[in-house]
């Protein structure tokens, strides 16, 4: 007797949508330039010698990156400081933010997300992938559901296999 059973995948026939927010990551590499290494002991930025930084300094290696600009001493900073240094990054780099490395990418996955055209999930069922390989800011989370539930059907987290339901629209 020959019995063939065939095998159904539910989650294929169900209409879910997955969105996974790693593929908003950016991709050129951060990096993040401390302006503590500008500071004269440690404590105070003399104007002369930054300015002479500024004018001998290999921008270059800056090219395709984003960079972070940061002070990770307890110094005060003059703020045209800050916009020196990024008026010669700006040039050469993806992108220049003042902050650490993980606003640099908060604000980058951020930027990503408001250009999606979310029309595209007009009364669609989405889930939202929850797990990989890439830290996803929770900010990118909370931005991506806040558009998305403005237009989807049904909003869940997870995998589609194993999810989490997070919105779902009134009839």
């Amino acid at each position: 007797m020959d019995i063939q059973e065939n095998i159904v995948n539910k989650v294929a026939q169900s209409g879910l949508i997955t969105v996974d927010l790693a593929n908003y990551a950016p991709k050129e590499p951060i990096v993040i330039y401390d302006i503590k290494d500008n500071l004269f002991h440690g404590l105070i930025l003399k104007e002369k010698d930054f300015r002479e930084f500024i004018k001998t300094h290999d921008w270059s290696q800056y090219s395709g990156q984003h960079v972070g600009i940061i002070c990770s001493t307890d110094a005060i900073v003059p703020t045209w400081a800050y916009m020196l240094l990024t008026t010669k990054m700006i040039d050469y780099a993806a992108s220049v933010r003042f902050g650490d490395e993980d606003s640099v990418r908060t604000r980058l996955f951020e930027k990503a997300l408001e250009n999606i055209d979310f029309s595209q999930y007009q009364d669609q069922r989405i889930v939202v992938k929850g797990c990989g390989d890439i830290a996803i800011p929770e900010s990118a989370f909370v931005t991506f559901t806040a558009a998305l539930s403005l237009r989807a059907k049904s909003i869940m987290y997870g995998e589609p296999c194993s999810t989490v339901p997070v919105f779902k629209r009134k009839s």
